[in-house]
């Protein structure tokens, strides 16, 4: 699905249609953005690369940058055009996901620190490597639904998230294990618990947009549903999915 398809940006003002398509676009950008954030942050982890770290701490500033541009792009087009219907809850979605984009990127910022403070300890932080491919994955995933505007792909995601709920709590426990093995390891393993935390912590966010496109594309807005009347509506979107 596009914009086109979700009757989107179809406006007898060009102007009001590329505002539209521009905010898409710029959510868009900052998603690549983070997600280079989030990449870069694992491997500095993973690699003991203090440079790498320092160079994801240092971009942080350009992703809030990023999220204060979009947000006032916003505002300006729901005070000039008065969006309805779908239009309006485009950019309402578009607000929603830069604000979890901003907080992913702060998460990633705090990944990089944990890389400085944890030097000299690559065996513990190597468990934490498919972790960080697993969110990196579901991000990837999440971003591609909210281009398409894919209710489908969204729903995926969502599904998706649980399985990095279990991968973190699995590798808290194996970090957990070389501290009981090894007293010494203790302050670089709360480090990285807290670090397999963040990278769980983004999984949520990655669910947040997805869920996003739902409200965008139907209407729905899954975290205020009842849990029941929640995935009873998953359950018959899936089962009339070909």
């Amino acid at each position: 699905m596009t914009l086109d398809t979700q009757g989107i940006g179809h406006h007898i003002s060009r102007q009001f249609n590329r505002e539209l398509l521009d905010l898409h676009a710029h959510v868009l950008e900052m998603g690549n953005l983070v997600s280079a954030q989030v990449r870069d942050a694992v491997r500095a982890l993973i690699e003991a690369d203090t440079d790498l770290a320092a160079a994801v701490i240092a971009r942080d500033p350009d992703v809030n940058a990023m999220e204060l541009h979009i947000d006032q792009e916003c505002n300006l087009v729901l005070v000039r055009r008065q969006p309805a219907a779908g239009d309006l809850r485009l950019v309402f979605a578009v607000i929603k996901a830069v604000i979890d984009l901003e907080r992913v990127g702060d998460l990633a910022k705090r990944v990089a620190t944990t890389a400085l403070e944890t030097r000299g300890q690559e065996r513990m932080a190597s468990q934490i490597g498919h972790l960080g491919a697993s969110v990196q994955a579901i991000l990837g995933r999440s971003l591609d639904a909210f281009s398409r505007l894919d209710v489908d792909t969204a729903l995926k995601v969502r599904a998706e998230d649980k399985a990095i709920d279990a991968e973190c709590k699995a590798v808290s426990r194996q970090i957990l294990t070389y501290m009981l093995e090894d007293a010494r390891t203790i302050s670089a393993g709360l480090s990285l618990v807290w670090a397999a935390r963040s990278l769980e912590r983004m999984g949520d966010h990655a669910k947040n947009i997805a869920e996003y496109v739902f409200y965008a594309v139907l209407g729905k807005d899954l975290r205020h549903m009842a849990a029941a009347e929640r995935e009873a509506w998953i359950a018959s979107r899936a089962s009339s999915t070909p």
